[in-house]
């Protein structure tokens, strides 16, 4: 893996397989065993992508084409069925909202659980924790159960632990199109910052505002495949031309 290389993806596939009746029991498995259909869903196909240090990049595309999925492989939540992914730096990703915390933890506690699944000490947390808790404009509810959260307010510490985790590599799925525009712009004007500071970052959204405000390169995915890879503006054009 190249020194100037972030993430190397190589020939990769990821598939899944569907089973047309699922079973419940053991009993039922056995069953079913030998009956039972499954289909094999090829999710993403042949996947070849390399992305430098210091990259913004967007994956584009319908809902359904893999952009997530791909996110999910790149962060180790999922295996490709083959193929090879690489991944150079300390990484922290944005897929699901709520994704690693504990709904009957408060604000504060998740913070602590959730920093320390990025590998901070208790003392680097510690030593982050009002800028978290600041930056999250959560005030009091930072010690209420994260289950009494809106969705919102789940995206603003989410974000806010990501960030301040020191990571190399940020992974951002789609979370920030909850929350009210301010909070949303506050956080696209923090993504650029992260961007000056030579943070490499991979960003699935369906805003083109957002992507061409962020992203010098898009990843167009279209039914599992790299349809197109490139400047912004033009992946975005012709993105818009095909799909509309």
């Amino acid at each position: 893996m190249k020194n100037d290389v972030a993430i190397t993806i190589k020939n990769m596939s990821k598939d899944f397989i569907i089973y047309a009746d699922k079973a419940n029991t053991l009993k039922e498995r056995i069953v079913r065993f030998s009956n039972n259909k499954k289909e094999v869903r090829h999710i993403l196909k042949n996947i070849n992508l390399e992305i430098k240090k210091g990259e913004t990049v967007a994956l584009i595309g319908v809902n359904g084409s893999g952009k997530s999925t791909l996110l999910k492989l790149i962060t180790k939540i999922i295996y490709p069925t083959s193929g090879s992914i690489k991944v150079k730096g300390k990484l922290a990703s944005l897929l699901e909202l709520g994704a690693g915390f504990h709904p009957d933890f408060s604000g504060r506690e998740n913070i602590y659980f959730n920093a320390s699944i990025f590998g901070l000490t208790k003392s680097e947390i510690d030593s982050r924790l009002d800028d978290i808790i600041a930056f999250s404009e959560l005030g009091s509810f930072i010690d209420t159960p994260v289950r009494t959260y809106s969705s919102g307010m789940y995206m603003r510490l989410a974000f806010s632990v990501a960030i301040n985790v020191d990571a190399d590599i940020i992974l951002i799925d789609e979370i920030l199109a909850v929350g009210d525009q301010r909070f949303q712009e506050k956080c696209m004007n923090k993504m650029q910052e992260l961007k000056k500071m030579g943070k490499t970052m991979v960003f699935v959204s369906h805003s083109k505002e957002a992507v061409e405000f962020l992203c010098d390169r898009a990843v167009w995915i279209n039914n599992g495949e790299i349809q197109k890879d490139g400047k912004t503006e033009e992946v975005l054009k012709e993105y818009i031309k095909v799909c509309g």
